[in-house]
Parts: C-alpha cells; structure tokens; sequence
C-alpha cells in the first residue's frame, strides 16, 4: 500500500486521465437522461455513482493500466451529472406558470453549471466535517467503494462476473415491465380510492421496479419513516380533508387528489422544513471545525508544498475555492438582470439584485451543509434535496414579498419567475454537496486524491450542464407538465417543481395557507423528538424527512419504496448468514442498482419514440380494459420473487465453483 500511494504520488498510477473523462462523458448522457425523466415522473431520482462504476470496470478492464482510482473518477464524473438532473425539481416551474414555453438553451446551461460549480465549491471543506471527521453511513458512497472493489479483482474475477450478471439481469427484468406496460398488456399501476368516515382516500402503487430498487438502497429506516408519512398524510390528514365528500358532479377520486394537491402536500412541505432546519442546527459545528481544518491544511500546502499531507487529504486549496465562489456572482448577477427590466423589479432593480446575490451566497452554505449532512445519513436516491429546496423557494419569495408588496396579478407572475430563478441556482448547489461527499466518501474508501475528485465533480457539472436542457425540451414536447399551458393527460407530474412553484405563488400572491405549513412543521417537530429519542436509545432511526416525503410525495412513489426497503432488510439479514456475507450484500446492491437503470433508460427511449411518432400509445397492441390490473399485479409479485431468489442462489454459491 505504501508503495502505490508513492507511485500515486509521482503520477505512476492513473487516476484523472483523458479516456477516464471521455467514458465519464460518454456515460453522463444515458444516465442524466434517465434521472430527468424520472425525477419528472416520479419526484425522485437515483444515485448513479454505481452503475457508472459497473460500466467503467467493464470498459476500463481492457486496459492493463486501469486503475481503482481510474475507475472511481469515471463514477465520480457520470454520478455528479446524473445528480444534477434533480434541478428537474425546480427548472420545470417556469414552464408551469407560463413564464417559459420551453427551455432557452444557453440560458438553461448557464445556471445549471453556475450552481452546479458552486456546489462543489461549498462542499470542499465540508469533507472533513462530515466525511473523514464523521460516522456517518453514507450507504451509497460505500456500496459504489465496494463495486470498484470488486472491479479491482479484491474479491477475484468470479466475484465480479456474478456482480455484473446480477446488475444485467436486474436492469433486463426492469425493463421489460415498462415494455408490456406501454404495450397495455399489463398495467402501470394498481390504485384504489375508498371512503374513511365521512372522507376518503386514495392509495395506489406504482408498479415500476425502480421503486423498489431504490427502496433496497435507502434501507429500513428511511422506508419506515417514509411509511409513518403515508400513515399521516393519506390515512390520517386525506380523510379529514375530505371530510363531507365531493361537491355535485365532481368525482370522488377527483376530489380526493385536489384536496392532497392543495392541503396535504404543503403539509409535507412545512414537515420537510422543519427536518432540514434541524440538520442544520446539528452540522454547524463540523462544519466550522472543516473550515478551520482546511485553513491548517492550505498554510501547509504553501510551507512545504503538500509533503506533509497524505495524498488522500489534499482538497482544492482554500483559496481557490473562496475565489470562485465569489466571481461566480459576477454572472448570477447578468443572469438575475433579464429580470430587471420586467415589473416590478424594475423599480428596485440594484436593492432586488443585491439581496438576491447576498441571498444565493448565505442559502448556498446552509444547503451545502443541509444536503451532505442528509447524504452521509441516508444517500442520495430518495433525493432529500427537495425539501431544501422548498425552504429556498420559500426564503427568496419572503423577501420579494417584502420588497413588492400588494403585486398585481402580472408583477406577480413575474416576481414567482425570478422566484424560481434564483431557487434553480441555489438548488444546483443543493445537487452536487448532496453527491460530492457521497463520491468523496467513496474516494476515501478507495484511497482517490480529493482535489481530483473535486475537478471531476466539476467537469460532470458541465457535462450534465449541455445535456439537461434538450432532455427537457424533448419531454416537455413529448408529455409536457401537468398544470402547464396545453398539458396533455399524460403530462408528466413533476411533482417538487409543481410543490415549488405553488409555494412561490402562494407567498407572493398572499394565497398561501401559513396554517398548513405550521401543522406541517409541528408534525416536523414530533418527528425529531422521536427520531431523537429512537437513536439515544439505540433502538434505531425515523428520519424526519423521510416523514415528510411521504407525507407529500404520491403513495404511488412511496408504497414500493418502503415495500423495497423491507425486501431489501431481509435480504441483507439473510446475507449476513452467508459464509461471505460481504458478497451477498454487494450482490444484492447490484441487482437492486439494475431495476433502477432497466426501468429509468427504458423511460428515456420510450420518450424518443413517442417524440418521433407524435403518439403517446404507439407501442400499444391492444385495448386497456380491466384484466391488465390483475395480470400486471401477478407479474409484478413473479417478477419480484424470481429477481431476489435468483439473486439469493448466486450470492450463496461459493466463489471458488461456477455460478
């Protein structure tokens, strides 16, 4: 080991190379795709740190120079552009209240890769906090570690080819369920909407076997506290909102999802608020101590030019990064004028300005900290960001309350626009510090250089950067949004971007119910009383935010995740009897990781073909009537049973026999 740390140090060991950047690249484009649509689809988006990683080894293992650390920068490339695709959960909200017909490009990329960059900038000294200074799980960032390592050859050449098969299998079987679905020979989702008392409710399942991936990888705790968020808002709060009934003449599955729409999901919302507020309170002081660390480590760095630093601790210097962050509001600045010359920021352009550009640069270390904190706690794929980003949407349209008030209806739309803007960029930092410390986490692991990993994270910044916006433009042409002008019934539900621009409209128009967003927040507060109490006795976790998103997301989105997060608890009990339960445990990853990318890029090219044939049922071979529910529920459970209980006999057979 010492060896190869001294051949790393003389640049004898590939790391950042230009064939690791171009496959980094190359890969960015399948996956940020599929994070869009599903992020659009579902409001959730999955960590493509692993998959990548499975895709470099198999390219990469053909040259006798590939290096771990070779690999670990390709999944740091394609897993930082593919997060970045959650700014779906902001951008989107310009098109749904009618600021934008479509996607300016340019301008789209401008503020994606300003807040992406900026990121990673706020996020360089909170590796030490929460990373090498913490203990905290990071499952993500761990199980993309042990994928390399098996690309590696830690655990030898059978270890990986099972690896890579269960992945294989994974993604062909998740594939195939959307394919039958859009073929209507089965349906997409089973759903039923039922009285409670004198109300009602509606609870449904996607049957989409990401859901259930994702579920695997986020674990127990959060699909429990995803679960008690279901129990609240569908079982508790739906029935009572809808207490009484649906007026004449509108439906009750109607009626039912306009009272989740306007009620319940600002519930969730305040609940999300009070969970982010939280972590903050609990980070500061790592965060502080990270800062001062970094300061020692860039005083060292100038003394004797990083001799004194284990190559493993050598960040972007401080300097640099306080540089760039603050020239980055240079072009925010340019970027925030196209609004000044609309009413009525126009009257108060430089005060408007000024507090929007001081505004991004506070909000931008508060996210930062919020979201790696929430990525080390319970990875990336449920996408915690989201309530973040509704306290930033939330922050800026305060202030232009304050700055504007009594806006009429038009000054109002365009205050909501600028609104949004500012929250895009704020949320693209929110993004990457969610993924950074992931993938620094992972680089640990694997004995990767930060400062590299720092430059990745940022060349998969602009990456992700040139390929967002066309992806946009192509499902908004496809589907487009609902709420949007001239949605269509299959518009896409983008549901954070539709929360988010319903609170930027509801603070600045003065319609926006404050007395949801406190019941929402005092449900927040009992939910970090118990989760508090859970982990000082050490009987376990209920993450608050977990709470709140299922509090507001879909049941649709939520009921297979917790389903996954069962599955996946029991299979990993039963992995930890297995002679190598390692192993077992990793194969369950991959084979999870595979219904994410099978189902996801199966999305995406169903996409391209209805936008090539302008017909959302092109695939479609017969009529959908009643039978496909039960056929497609029965296939679903098949499918299921017969992906974990292959992936059970390849983990338990010994490596030493063939599979």
């Amino acid at each position: 080991m010492a060896r190869e740390e001294s051949l790393r140090a003389d640049g004898k060991i590939k790391e950042l190379t230009l064939r690791g950047i171009v496959l980094g690249a190359l890969i960015t484009v399948l996956f940020t795709a599929a994070n869009v649509y599903l992020g659009l689809r579902a409001g959730l988006t999955f960590a493509t740190s692993i998959p990548a990683a499975v895709i470099s080894m198999a390219v990469l293992r053909g040259f006798r120079d590939s290096t771990i650390q070779e690999n670990n920068i390709v999944q740091t490339i394609a897993s930082s552009a593919g997060t970045l695709s959650a700014i779906v959960f902001v951008l989107p909200g310009l098109v749904m209240v009618g600021w934008w017909t479509g996607f300016p490009y340019w301008l789209s990329v401008a503020v994606i890769a300003i807040g992406g960059i900026l990121g990673v900038m706020y996020s360089v000294p909170l590796r030490r906090a929460l990373v090498t200074g913490s203990d905290l799980p990071y499952p993500e960032g761990v199980a993309a570690a042990e994928v390399l390592k098996v690309g590696a050859g830690v655990g030898g050449p059978e270890e990986n080819r099972r690896g890579l098969a269960a992945m294989i299998f994974g993604a062909l079987v998740s594939a195939a369920y959307p394919l039958l679905a859009k073929m209507k020979l089965v349906a997409e989702a089973a759903t039923g909407t039922f009285r409670i008392g004198s109300g009602a409710t509606t609870l449904s399942a996607g049957l989409s076997l990401a859901y259930v991936g994702v579920g695997h990888l986020v674990g127990l705790a959060v699909g429990l506290s995803m679960l008690a968020g279901i129990i609240v808002g569908f079982i508790v709060l739906l029935p009572i909102y809808t207490a009484g009934g649906p007026p004449a003449g509108i439906a009750l599955a109607d009626f039912v999802g306009t009272a989740f729409t306007e009620k319940v999901r600002f519930v969730g919302a305040g609940t999300i608020g009070v969970a982010a507020i939280w972590t903050l309170l609990k980070v500061i002081g790592p965060i502080f101590r990270g800062i001062v660390a970094a300061l020692a480590a860039n005083r060292a760095r100038r003394a004797d030019g990083n001799a004194s630093l284990d190559i493993t601790e050598r960040d972007m210097p401080i300097t640099i990064v306080g540089g760039v962050i603050l020239l980055s509001m240079l072009p925010i600045g340019f970027l925030l004028n196209a609004f000044a010359t609309t009413n009525p920021i126009a009257a108060q352009p430089g005060a408007t300005l000024a507090l929007s550009i001081v505004y991004i640069l506070i909000a931008g270390v508060v996210i930062a900290a919020v979201c790696g904190y929430m990525a080390g706690l319970i990875g990336a794929s449920n996408s915690p960001i989201s309530g973040v980003g509704i306290l930033s949407v939330l922050g800026i349209a305060i202030i232009l309350a304050l700055l504007f008030p009594g806006a009429d209806a038009d000054a109002t739309k365009s205050l909501v626009a600028f609104a949004l803007f500012v929250t895009s960029v704020v949320f693209g930092v929110a993004t990457i510090s969610n993924d950074n410390l992931q993938d620094l986490k992972t680089g640990q692991i694997v004995g990767a250089t930060p400062w590299r990993q720092q430059l990745s994270l940022i060349f998969g910044v602009l990456f992700g950067a040139v390929v967002i916006p066309p992806v946009l433009d192509l499902l908004n042409g496809t589907f487009g949004f609902v709420g949007a002008p001239g949605a269509g019934p299959d518009a896409l539900a983008a549901p954070q971007a539709a929360l988010i621009s319903a609170i930027a409209q509801g603070v600045l128009g003065g319609t926006l119910d404050w007395n949801l967003i406190g019941l929402g927040a005092a449900i927040g507060v009992v939910a970090v009383i118990v989760d508090e109490a859970l982990r000082r006795s050490k009987r376990g976790m209920l993450p608050p935010l977990g709470v709140g998103m299922g509090i507001y997301l879909p049941v649709a989105v939520t009921a297979l995740i917790v389903v996954g997060a069962v599955l996946g608890h029991v299979y990993n009990r039963w992995a930890e009897r297995q002679a190598d339960p390692g192993f077992a445990e990793r194969m369950g990853v991959l084979g999870a990781t595979g219904l994410i990318v099978g189902d996801s890029l199966f999305n995406v090219a169903y996409a391209g073909i209805v936008a090539a044939t302008d017909n959302p049922e092109t695939l479609a071979v017969t009529e959908a009537t009643g039978w496909q529910g039960p056929v497609g529920v029965l296939l679903f459970v098949g499918i299921i049973v017969a992906l974990y209980a292959t992936t059970r006999r390849r983990a338990a057979k010994p490596l030493d026999s063939p599979a």
